[in-house]
């Protein structure tokens, strides 16, 4: 199934305007502790679905974008459906602009490409 140049190029964008981390940034969080510590792990596998989310945001962003697959738009919407859902939870005590700089919320986002503290993507 090919999509339309047009929804390619917006699902683009909106991944773009998301992921507000750098490949350098996104492969450097990867190395740390607090990537590791947190996010779900699958039966059977040893790293967390945004780890692994992570490293296919690496391997698509090293394509040219002619090169990008049905794929790889579709793991875009996922993680444009991930990080929406997950900035529109955060945590209570967090919205009364609590620092969330040393939490699992932030870390599970950053581990998806994107770092509140960066500023927060309305909609």
């Amino acid at each position: 199934m090919h999509r339309h140049p047009e929804a390619e190029r917006r699902i683009r964008d909106e991944f773009d305007a998301l992921v507000n981390l750098t490949s350098d940034e996104l492969a450097a969080w990867l190395e740390t502790p607090e990537s590791r510590k947190v996010g779900m792990v699958r039966r059977g596998e040893a790293e967390s679905v945004g780890r692994q989310s992570a490293r296919r945001i690496l391997a698509m962003r090293a394509k040219p974008v002619e090169d990008l697959a049905d794929a790889d738009y579709d793991h875009m919407k996922k993680v444009i459906g991930y990080c929406r859902r997950h900035l529109a939870q955060r945590p209570p005590v967090l919205r009364m602009g609590g620092d969330v700089t040393h939490t699992r919320w932030r870390y599970s986002l950053m581990n998806w490409g994107h770092d509140p503290l960066r500023g927060r993507i309305s909609g």
